[in-house]
Order: C-alpha cells, then structure tokens, then sequence
C-alpha cells in the first residue's frame, strides 16, 4: 500500500527544510519549483510553446529563457500570467505523475510532491495526505524580511498574494510547527509518519 504525501506550506514558513528532512528518512521528494525549471528549458514542448506565445526576444543569447523578463511580463499583465501558467502547470504535473510513478515502480511505498501552490491549483487529487508547513504570522514576516532583505510592506504584500497559512492548516492532514527548532521539527514529522504507518513503529 502506497501513500502519496503533498507537502505544502507558504513563503518563508520552511518547507524546504521539512523537505529536506524526508531525506534523512530515505522518503523520495519530487519538487515543483525544480520540475518547473526542467519544463522550460530548450527542447522541452512547454518551452517551445512559450516562445510562440511570447516570441524571441524573451530568449537569452544561448537560447535559455530570459526568467527575469518574462517575469515582468506576466507580473505586469494577468492574461499573459494565466496564459504562461496554463502553459507550464500542465507539463510540470504531467513530469510529476511520471516521477511519483516511477518511484513507486521501483518499489517505494511513500512518495512526496512538494508542492507551493498544491491548494491554490487545486491539486490535492495527485496526493493521498497533505501536510503544511506552518509559522505564525508575525514570525513568518520577520523570516521573510530577513531573508530576501525585504521592508515590511515588501514582505507583506509578498505574504498577501498567497492563500493565508491558517487557511492551509484548516486543509491539511497533518501539520507541523515549524517555529521552533529542527529537532522539534522533525520529531513532529516522525511522529505524523508513524500515526500514517509510513515509518516503521
């Protein structure tokens, strides 16, 4: 019996680090963000239909997207941002079902999607359990400010233009405060595992 786990939390709350600690316990993670990268680079489908949408002159000198200025794109106009998304979230779900299914192929009985967006895109249907990764508010916007550099009305419009993480808690299976530290962290992880019977008792 396997167990997809969908791994989610919001800016600056520490998902990577949650992320990381499946690692140690020899669980597969496969991340969006990177597979989002994968997707749009030269000979990829989803790349040679962004150039058609968006033409050339988003391309660097070796080809590569311009990420930075298509970035501007997209933030400047919503029609152009759903029209790259819709080229992009499918390629990278499709790249992920593939992974998730090769790994259980390969016999693993726990696979993690790591997903930022997995309530926003409603993707919950991909995964059999769903953890966030939370921080109270306060402590999410002093993370924030420190590690992008940010004012605190940069950092907040940044935590606005997601869906709150007390909302994401009231989604989710299973949760973990991440306010303290990584050992308490991680025992709160194991501890969620064990209740699923995904780590042996």
């Amino acid at each position: 019996m396997s167990v997809i786990i969908g791994l989610t939390g919001s800016i600056a709350t520490g998902k990577s680090t949650i992320s990381l600690m499946f690692d140690d316990l020899r669980i597969p993670v496969i991340d969006a963000d990177k597979l989002a990268r994968e997707v749009v680079k030269p000979g990829e489908r989803a790349y040679e239909e962004i150039i058609r949408h968006f033409g050339l002159e988003i391309l660097r000198k070796d080809k590569t997207l311009n990420r930075e200025l298509l970035g501007e794109i997209i933030f400047a106009d919503e029609q152009k941002r759903e029209k790259l998304n819709h080229i992009v979230h499918p390629a990278v779900r499709e790249k992920m079902v593939e992974k998730r299914d090769a790994y259980l192929q390969s016999g693993y009985t726990c696979v993690v999607l790591d997903i930022p967006l997995l309530f926003e895109n409603n993707l919950t249907s991909l995964v059999d359990k769903t953890i966030v990764v939370y921080v109270d508010e306060a402590t999410q916007l002093q993370r924030l400010m420190e590690r992008d550099d940010y004012s605190e009305a940069e950092a907040k419009q940044r935590i606005k233009a997601q869906m709150s993480i007390t909302e994401k808690v009231k989604k989710a299976d299973g949760v973990i405060d991440n306010t303290g530290s990584k050992l308490e962290s991680f025992e709160q992880l194991e501890k969620l595992l064990l209740a699923w019977n995904i780590l042996p008792g």
